[in-house]
């Protein structure tokens, strides 16, 4: 999502003479966006501004100007902590309010010493106010068809810092998904704090879950070959979106579906609202609708509470789902939620104990689930250059990453690939046909 915000920002400001720089040293302005869902991405913000504070004095020393701002999560949920804290920042605004950059820089610019916080939330739909794309945004692009939270997980900031859950009209998703296939997109992932909460307008002025938006897009954008959509949250998962994975060739077979504990007591403390079994049910439907579906998941350990035999059940559900691919982190106390409070901490050793348990096995089970594409033959997205020269790189419908020997005029086109070898962090695979259409494969 904050990928998605940035170029968004970036076409805000095209208008206005901005162009995008690969170094802020030669920077006008330094937009650091950011996430609040960790203790530590808050704390790098601070660190990043020391860093820009040096730069922005440098360039003033020079007799030039550099504006700083702050965007994104922490922005909206400590901006007067922030101008408070570090007087060379010039701006401070919200996730949902970024289409007002332009007048936010104005004020800056007007007067020597302005200073500009900008965190309410707007009566206006952000979407509404944003330009068109200014440049292709590649062979594989973001597109947010849903914005912000009303589950209120009691360890979670993002109900507060991204408000509550909003979609957008079918109409302006699908506007926007050709676009991107003009500019020559062939893989959109869609995206949302909880995704397969959508529930946008329709045409006709019915609502449209993800399932159907999706079947959708498959049927109007044909340009585009795959389509992917982050983050999920179980209690979503309606039956039209499980069987969008059966019948949609282009949906790839790989579903990123947080369960955070597999403890229904944990489950409970964090006000998930559903249970492992629920999950389990779910991950047999998804599997049922599609065999070669893979799983990815979030997993947090040390939740405040959390017992030997919590932490057992988090274990018993990894070895039973089994999963391409996870992240895990240690419970991360954020001000202002529920869990924050909870006098039942867990000792940080404790914490990291389990989050090497945790880790190790997931390690494993990826290890496991690359070595088995092994011989296999897919269909990779190549999107870029590789490492060498003559090879170039894509993904998997895994998400994996796949180089192969082959002319630079293969990226942007899907080709079949044969792996011949599977490393650390990598497959890498022998071209069998290229511009081949997706299609479903066995890994």
């Amino acid at each position: 999502m904050n990928v998605y915000d940035s170029v968004r920002m970036a076409d805000v400001l095209a208008p206005h003479g901005y162009v995008p720089t690969d170094s802020p040293v030669d920077a006008d302005m330094v937009i650091l966006n950011t996430c609040h869902i960790r203790e530590k991405a808050a704390e790098k913000v601070y660190s990043e501004i020391g860093r820009m504070r040096l730069l922005k004095q440098g360039r003033e020393a020079a007799g030039e100007r550099m504006i700083i701002a702050v965007g994104g999560c922490v922005g909206q949920a400590e901006g007067a902590e922030i101008i408070a804290r570090a007087d060379c920042v010039d701006m401070v605004f919200g996730p949902q309010t970024y289409h007002r950059l332009p007048e936010l820089v104005a004020q800056v610019l007007q007067k020597s010493g302005t200073r500009v916080v900008d965190t309410e939330f707007p009566e206006e739909d952000k979407f509404d106010h944003l330009p068109e794309e200014s440049a292709s945004q590649g062979p594989a692009a973001f597109l947010s068809v849903q914005e912000g939270c009303d589950k209120f997980c009691t360890f979670c900031v993002v109900p507060y810092t991204r408000g509550a859950e909003q979609s957008r009209p079918v109409a302006a998703v699908t506007d926007e998904a050709r676009r991107l296939a003009a500019g020559g997109c062939r893989e959109i992932t869609l995206l949302g704090q909880n995704v397969n909460a959508y529930h946008g307008t329709a045409p006709d002025g019915r609502e449209w879950g993800l399932g159907r938006l999706i079947r959708h897009l498959a049927e109007s954008v044909p340009a585009v070959q795959r389509i992917r959509y982050t983050t999920s949250h179980p209690r979503d998962m309606a039956d039209e979106l499980i069987e969008a994975h059966r019948d949609v060739p282009q949906l790839m077979p790989y579903l990123h579906l947080p369960v955070q504990s597999g403890s229904d007591r944990i489950l409970a403390a964090m006000n998930r609202q559903h249970t492992a079994e629920d999950y389990f049910r779910i991950i047999e439907g998804l599997r049922a609708a599609r065999s070669d579906i893979a799983l990815s998941s979030d997993f947090i350990v040390g939740f405040p509470g959390e017992t030997d035999r919590d932490f057992a059940d988090t274990l018993r559900l990894i070895r039973e789902v089994t999963f391409a691919q996870a992240y895990s982190f240690k419970y991360s106390a954020r001000p202002g939620t529920p869990a924050a409070g909870i006098g039942e901490q867990v000792p940080d050793p404790v914490k990291e104990e389990r989050l090497a348990m945790v880790q190790q096995l997931l390690q494993a089970q990826q290890e496991a689930f690359n070595h088995n594409a092994a011989g296999a033959v897919m269909p990779v997205l190549f999107d870029r250059k590789g490492r060498r020269p003559g090879q170039i790189q894509g993904r998997s419908p895994y998400m994996q990453s796949v180089f192969a020997e082959a002319p630079d005029r293969l990226i942007g086109s899907v080709a079949t690939c044969r792996i011949a070898a599977v490393h650390n962090r990598s497959l890498r695979g022998d071209i069998v046909a290229a511009a081949a259409p997706s299609k479903r494969v066995s890994a």
